[in-house]
């Protein structure tokens, strides 16, 4: 192993020379491991190329598709990226389920996205806070040549605010912009625009302020607690009935599952991350930033002082109620959107809807996820669905032939899966 400089302007084929030699012993196979994923097709191989730095493959993820969502009077197949067996299978027998009770009610409650340029301030408060408001007119007339395109098409900045946090750190104050940036996420544009705004601000400033004055940075927040959507499902509590168990009874058990990921941060990260892996599913396939939409589930699901579920459900004249409220910043144009091949499909198949329009299909498959994991665990337990669904893995992980793979499932079909036992199963037969 050793260092190396200049590794970004070596070509493909450079860079895997080096690090077979540095890191592999020279062993040719791993050439084989990387070119195996490679496009056949050289424009699209070199599209993938360029989405990042350094490439020397591509990393493969399964695209799977969950039918009959029904949303808003409307039927979807969502398309899912994720690598975890059973996910999918949950969500589309979630689906089914709701699509005959009525589908799932989305609705968007706001979308304003916030950007904060930080800085520190050693003069008088009171001095900073006069000068802001009697020059803010000043600053928005300078960057409002920024957002033409963005106003133009009903978004832009909504509000420009200081903001005092002396109360965190000595000198800390924020000029907070909200944006809407319609069917865009608008990193991009908040960015520029909260520049701009740093620099028209500082430039002016008197002198004497001016050396009492440090920007230290312009960035938007991923935290967005005003870009909301809630989406929800409902039916007569004697519709949840099952063989083996009352309405009644299974809405009382569903409820005290929801109570306790409401109180207990253990069950909650647990809970929520259910929830997560039908949202970041979507918003892979659809090409948005899952991190981005994950550090932003997490944060609000802390926004009152204390880690708590996402979903909530109650009982209400006889009737059950699910629902879950979070905050998705997503965008349909703009970044991989109008380039990525299947990210271009995926908006197709989803009918090429608005932010707006995505942002309730994807809160509508976490609440999908979350409501087949708590029926789950109610239930049958979590391990049954899941082993069932992960026993393809396994057998692939233990080198099962064909024939005994069909053996394998026809065997553990009414059987609990396990290692030890899928193991026993394959040295007997």
């Amino acid at each position: 192993m050793s260092k190396v400089k200049g590794f970004s302007k070596l070509n493909k084929e450079q860079k895997i020379q080096w690090l077979k030699e540095n890191y592999f012993n020279g062993d040719s196979s791993i050439e084989r491991v990387l070119r195996q994923y490679w496009n056949s097709d050289e424009k699209l191989q070199e599209l993938h190329d360029g989405f990042i730095e350094n490439p020397v493959s591509n990393f493969y993820l399964p695209y799977a598709i969950s039918p009959n969502f029904l949303i808003n009077g409307k039927i979807y197949a969502i398309p899912m990226v994720i690598e975890e067996s059973s996910i999918v299978a949950a969500s589309s027998k979630a689906a089914k389920f709701w699509l005959e009770k009525g589908g799932f009610t989305a609705k968007v409650v706001q979308t304003v996205k916030p950007g904060h340029v930080h800085l520190i301030y050693e003069g008088k408060k009171e001095e900073l806070i006069t000068f802001f408001e009697e020059n803010k007119g000043k600053i928005i007339h300078r960057i409002n040549p920024l957002q033409e395109n963005m106003k133009s098409r009903g978004g832009g900045l909504l509000s420009l605010n200081l903001i005092d946090k002396t109360s965190l750190l000595p000198g800390y104050y924020q000029i907070e912009a909200k944006f809407d940036t319609v069917d865009s996420m608008g990193a991009n544009f908040i960015n520029t625009i909260l520049e701009e705004i740093a620099m028209v601000f500082v430039e002016l400033m008197p002198d004497r302020m001016k050396a009492q004055t440090q920007i230290i940075m312009s960035i938007l927040s991923n935290f967005t607690p005003e870009c909301i959507v809630r989406s929800e499902v409902s039916c007569p509590v004697n519709e949840l009935a099952t063989q083996n168990i009352s309405g009644e009874e299974y809405a009382r058990k569903f409820i005290t599952a929801i109570n306790i990921a409401e109180k207990e941060p253990y069950r909650a990260v647990t809970h929520n991350k259910g929830i997560m892996n039908g949202v970041d599913a979507v918003i892979l396939a659809t090409g948005n930033d899952f991190r981005a939409v994950e550090a932003d589930a997490h944060a609000y699901a802390s926004k009152d002082g204390r880690y708590t579920s996402l979903s909530h459900a109650e009982v209400k004249d006889g009737m059950f109620h699910y629902h879950i409220e979070m905050p998705l910043a997503i965008g349909t144009v703009g970044g991989l959107t109008g380039i990525h091949p299947l990210v271009k499909f995926s908006l197709q198949l989803l009918g090429n809807p608005s932010a707006k329009e995505l942002m309730g299909i994807i809160a509508s498959a976490g609440l999908a996820q979350n409501f087949a994991a708590v029926n789950a665990l109610i239930t049958e337990g979590i391990q049954q669905g899941h082993m069932k669904m992960h026993l393809n893995n396994l057998l692939q992980l233990l080198g099962a032939s064909e024939q005994k793979s069909v053996e394998a499932r026809k065997y553990f079909a009414q059987k609990k899966v396990s290692v030890k036992a899928l193991k026993e199963f394959l040295q007997k037969t």
